[in-house]
């Protein structure tokens, strides 16, 4: 487990968190963590790095021969039993706008 630091909550950060939070239960792959983020592979795989060194993440490799399914193997992740508590705790003290969050505006004619 990690030493007690958390990763920095930047923007990037939370997104990756939330879409492991959204089933915590789903083991994942970068580039299905970057779609559904909304990010690129060269921003998800660094986080997700870091994210398994801090214990939040594991991951294990897909058992697969690459021959056979045309593709190489994929490194699966999933939240720790600890990380799953840490990223929850720290994405609700995130500031962060909602989904479909919006700032009330002045009705026309006000300024």
């Amino acid at each position: 487990m990690g030493t007690g630091h958390q990763p920095r909550m930047t923007i990037p950060t939370q997104l990756v968190l939330q879409v492991f939070l959204d089933d915590a239960s789903r083991d994942r792959y970068g580039s299905d963590i970057g779609a559904e983020a909304g990010l690129p592979s060269g921003t998800v795989h660094p986080i997700l790095a870091r994210l398994e060194g801090f214990g939040w993440l594991e991951s294990r490799w897909e058992d697969i021969d690459p021959r056979v399914e045309g593709r190489p193997a994929r490194r699966y992740y999933r939240l720790t039993g600890a990380g799953a508590q840490s990223a929850q705790s720290a994405v609700a003290r995130a500031y962060r706008p909602r989904r479909g969050f919006s700032l009330p505006h002045p009705a026309s004619g006000e300024a």
